[in-house]
């Protein structure tokens, strides 16, 4: 029976489809004007393992994960490069799904671009101004009224007048009220906009992810998730959007996954302690950095070091290792009446426990080593899977260095090193063969200070990097 902590309701409660045996899912996705950063990289990973979850759980699952591609500050970085707007965007696009792609995120079923959805977010925002929900201001904008809506700051749990105390709001002489937000900016010289019933313009950041859910999933879906930063305003004012354009209940479910930190602080450009998901790739193994993000529960802070990292690296090693040292039986269907499995499972039901799930493979991998069971490694491997671990091979994983740049296969840039490393092991055996013993001594600990490990075993001598 899956739980699902509901930031609305401030509790766990049991997951119930809207229709039995369907999931429909919608996730704030990235806007995109620059790289990928670890936050990002939290918020793909986490809702990817709770699709895999869902889906592994016999639910038939349509995943949603918009793209913003028209804003502010993709304008703004457009106009400093002197490209266009849709070269800036296809760019980022791209080396956005590089990025989930190394680390293991599949796509989500739908990926809607706000670009394509203006139609949908006209047809919303006349039905608010129709339901006394929205109004045009002289200036050409069109506001949404949050005094118009009785349920306002229903998921972040403030009143609107703790949210008018606790909020500077930039005073804005067209609104009728300081909290009330955009739904539609009227269009200024030289940025891209579109005809409307309230002259050229172009959409607010927070219409579009209603507009877009709307189209694809309908007025009244199971999961909405996102980053804890966007629990208010960008939540707050999708629901009363939403809420007030349909008459109906908006999301049943709301997900949001904890901030990133580094080395216990908040992660923030100011601070010089911002990380795209590409520098920290050039340091560590993508599965290492999606095992360092699923070992922590998604709404607890994730807090990035160094020294995280490596423990992580070194724990993902330990998985490899018993696979490596004991090849895996041919899969079976996972059987859920076995106490291990069931133990992982109810750790994934008990609101998506990925550290417990994990403490589980770790238990299985034990039992690897001490039996030789191959079908304890299927098992291993087989759970490992439903997080989108353990898929590579267990040998060629342990002997990869840290993650290859896009577009540059594994072999073009490691095959050097591995005949260097090959070379020296074969001159190991050599000596060891002419009883040279100093020599082969010498030889491993050449290779060691090349942060490569050789293990002799009964079939010949095997290697890995540390």
């Amino acid at each position: 029976m899956l739980k699902i902590h509901n930031t609305i309701a401030r509790e766990k409660q049991v997951f119930v489809p809207l229709k039995p045996g369907q999931v429909r899912m919608y996730v704030c996705g990235m806007t995109v004007y620059d790289y990928c950063h670890l936050g990002h990289a939290r918020v793909m990973v986490v809702f990817d393992m709770v699709s895999r979850w869902l889906r592994a759980s016999g639910l038939d699952v349509t995943y949603v994960r918009n793209i913003t591609d028209i804003d502010d500050k993709i304008i703004k970085r457009a106009n400093e490069r002197g490209i266009t707007i849709q070269a800036l965007t296809e760019e980022f696009i791209t080396a956005m799904n590089e990025d989930a792609d190394q680390l293991g995120v599949l796509r989500p079923d739908i990926e809607p671009r706000a670009t394509t959805h203006i139609s949908a977010m006209l047809d919303m925002i006349a039905a608010l101004i129709e339901k006394g929900h929205a109004y045009a201001a002289a200036n050409g904008d069109v506001y949404y009224s949050v005094n118009s809506f009785a349920g306002y700051g229903k998921l972040s749990g403030k009143s609107l007048e703790d949210l008018r105390a606790g909020e500077r709001v930039e005073v804005d002489t067209a609104k009728q009220d300081p909290m009330d937000f955009v739904l539609w900016k009227a269009a200024k010289p030289g940025e891209p906009s579109w005809p409307s019933p309230w002259g050229a313009g172009r959409p607010g950041w927070h219409i579009e992810c209603s507009a877009m859910g709307a189209q694809h999933l309908g007025a009244h879906f199971d999961i909405h998730g996102g980053g804890q930063d966007l629990q208010f305003p960008h939540h707050e004012n999708e629901i009363a959007q939403s809420e007030g354009a349909h008459d109906c209940s908006f999301v049943n479910y709301w997900m949001h996954n904890g901030f990133v930190r580094v080395d216990d602080e908040k992660m923030s450009k100011s601070l010089g302690n911002f990380f795209t998901i590409r520098e920290v790739l050039k340091q560590y193994k993508a599965e290492v950095v999606r095992f360092f993000i699923l070992r922590a529960h998604y709404r607890s802070p994730l807090n990035y070091s160094d020294k995280h990292l490596e423990d992580a690296g070194q724990a993902l090693n330990r998985l490899y290792t018993a696979l490596k040292n004991v090849p895996a039986a041919a899969p079976t269907t996972i059987d859920w009446q076995d106490p291990v499995c069931a133990r992982f499972r109810q750790a994934m039901d008990d609101d998506f426990n990925t550290p417990e799930a994990l403490a589980v493979l770790f238990e299985l991998a034990n039992e690897v080593n001490r039996s030789k069971s191959a079908t304890a490694a299927a098992t291993l491997k087989s759970l490992a899977n439903l997080l989108g671990l353990l898929e590579a091979d267990a040998a060629r994983y342990l002997q990869q260095s840290v993650q290859q740049p896009a577009g540059v296969s594994e072999s073009q840039a490691g095959h050097a090193a591995d005949a260097q490393i090959e070379l020296l092991i074969a001159q190991r055996l050599l000596a060891k063969q002419q009883k040279n013993y100093a020599e082969a001594d010498r030889l491993r600990q050449e290779l060691l200070q090349q942060g490569v490990i050789l293990e002799d075993g009964a079939q010949g001598t095997s290697w890995r990097r540390a």
